[in-house]
């Protein structure tokens, strides 16, 4: 009887323990900043935060760029119609999150007042659905029109690479983003951006 009260001691403390261990984990909902604030106490990883900024300054440094001055002005106040290459990524971290940069560059290409973004990757899907309207099932009079497409003028690439420099347990990690925005008719390179974002870390856990 004796054994059997400590056998069940043992296992109402595991679970007691269990229960203060469950219950010491706190979730909230914080902004952007926060949010970025915090990362930085978990992980020396890119985060949505190092997107943001990477992108903002390239964007800057692109509208400020003399030759892009030089190219916006033959426009007149019209803005130029571009699409958005290949966004490439030389590091050697298979999570780096290419996708989310590449999606951050189109919503800031999508907001601004000197672009008009032409959907590249939907041009197969709205193709089909032209030539559907003209096989005779659509009235002729709303049917849209095969060649009215518009033609980008520019198109703009990307490359993401990462230099990591370790000496006793400290890491600094340095990312590097390079825009360059091309003329498509005459693939002359208009302007280029580089961003860079330096990351520290130092010990700590390894995940």
């Amino acid at each position: 009887m004796k054994n059997k009260t400590q056998f069940y001691t043992l296992i109402a403390m595991v679970l007691l323990l269990g229960a203060e261990g469950c219950s010491s984990f706190k979730a909230e909902r914080v902004d952007d900043a926060k949010a970025d604030e915090k990362a930085m106490g978990i992980t020396d990883n890119w985060v949505d935060g190092d997107t943001i900024r990477v992108i903002d300054g390239a964007m800057k440094q692109i509208y400020a760029h003399r030759r892009f001055l030089e190219y916006q002005s033959k426009f007149q106040g019209k803005r130029i119609k571009l699409f958005v290459g290949e966004i490439r990524n030389n590091t050697t971290e298979s999570y780096f999150p290419i996708k989310d940069l590449e999606d951050a560059l189109l919503d800031k290409m999508s907001n601004s007042d000197q672009f008009a973004l032409i959907d590249a990757s939907r041009r197969t899907d709205l193709l089909k659905e032209i030539t559907y309207q003209n096989d005779g099932m659509v009235d002729p009079a709303q049917a849209k029109k095969v060649g009215k497409q518009s033609g980008a003028d520019v198109m703009i690439f990307g490359d993401i690479n990462m230099k990591p420099e370790t000496r006793d347990g400290k890491t600094i990690k340095t990312y590097t983003v390079n825009l360059r925005l091309t003329e498509i008719q005459s693939s002359e390179e208009i302007c280029r951006a580089r961003e860079k974002i330096n990351k520290y870390s130092q010990g700590g856990a390894k995940w």
